[in-house]
Order: structure tokens, then sequence, then C-alpha cells
């Protein structure tokens, strides 16, 4: 950033704004007009940790703002219920879950389920996590669907409300086959997004030890 930016990014410190005693101006390459940053322009900006872009700015860049972390608030979502589903405790067991396995930065966000305000439907719930939470989840977790599955609580729930079903295969009949180990294939259960019981399901608090 600073390679291509150079003494600009200097321009926008406080003290190097226009009226401060240290003031400075840069003189445009093309137009040759003179250039300052006034003290009343506020740069404001957002980006989300998960993909560690942070890491990736310039120290040059980064040592000019002030970074606030926005964790996700389920106290937005205080009351909201959804056919007997409490919305901000179910978040809640996700994201703690989530910060055992991978870390806080990759909690899900309390805007995922701000929709369910003006539409406390079961329909409404089922889109979100068909579209948005699961693809998150196997995002985060490289389809690693044993995480997945601990993250929505799916080994304490009935059979017909687990998000995620599994079973075991083997190669055989094949030949040079027979000898390799059995492995546990992951499939998604449609069904449970319908389901009030698979969400009900989703149980507060962190893995236990």
């Amino acid at each position: 950033v600073s390679r291509i930016f150079g003494e600009l990014i200097t321009l926008i410190e406080p003290s190097k704004r226009a009226g401060e005693v240290e003031a400075l101006e840069v003189t445009l390459p093309y137009s040759k007009n003179p250039f300052s940053v006034p003290p009343n322009v506020y740069l404001i900006g957002t980006m989300n940790t998960a993909d560690r872009s942070l890491a990736a700015i310039d120290i040059a860049l980064r040592r000019r703002f002030q970074f606030i972390p926005m964790l996700p608030d389920v106290g937005v979502l205080r009351g909201l219920s959804v056919e007997g589903v409490q919305i901000d405790a179910m978040l809640q067991g996700i994201n703690d879950r989530i910060e055992c396995l991978h870390g806080r930065d990759f909690q899900i966000g309390h805007a995922y389920f701000l929709d369910l305000k003006a539409s406390p439907t079961i329909a409404m719930l089922s889109s979100i996590f068909r579209q948005q939470v699961l693809p998150l989840l196997q995002e985060y977790f490289f389809e690693d669907w044993q995480k997945i599955a601990w993250v929505l609580s799916d080994e304490l729930k009935s059979p017909e409300d687990r998000f995620l079903t599994r079973r075991t295969a083997a190669m055989t009949g094949l030949e040079g086959q027979d000898n390799m180990p059995e492995k546990i294939l992951w499939s998604i259960n449609t069904q449970a997004f319908d389901r009030p019981g698979a969400y009900r399901g989703i149980k507060p608090g962190a893995i236990p030890a």
C-alpha cells in the first residue's frame, strides 16, 4: 500500500491535516495542484477478521487507524423465538463451540438472524441455515463434518432432527481394494431444516471438557 500511495498516507494522520501545527501538503503528479486532508474527514472501514486480511495490511497504513473489534451481540436477538427456539441461546451455543474449535474470529454474527424479527417463522429460519449458516460452517471447517456436527449438537439429538447424517462404507468387490479401511460418509439431512426440534436441540454452552 505504501508503495502505491507513498506520502499520501502521511496526510491522513491527525497531526498532518490542514490547519494543524505539523500540517503537510503534496503536489499531485498530474494536475500539479496542492493537496492536503482537512481535519473533518473521517475514514471508516470494516473488515472480516476471519479471512485474516488484517495481517496483510501494510504496517504503514495499519498504524494510522484504530481497530475496534465488533463481536456478535446475541442480546440483539433476546426475546426472539421461533416455534419454541430461543434464537439468542441457540446462536450463543453455536458460537461457544466455534470459539472452542476454531477461534473467536470465526463466530457467526447476529445479523444473519435479524430477518427473523420481521418473519419469525420456521421457513425463514430454515432458509438462513440452508443458505448461510451451514455453507459458512463448511467453509470454516473445510468440510470437516464431524466438527460441524459438534457445532450443531447433532449427536445429542434424535436422528430425525440431525442436520447431518453419517454412514460407514468400504471399498469391496474391486481388485486390490478389499483391504482398504472403512470410511465415514456424511450427508445433509434436508428434512431437518424444517423441524423445530433440530434447532431446539442446539444446546447452549461449549463442548464438555
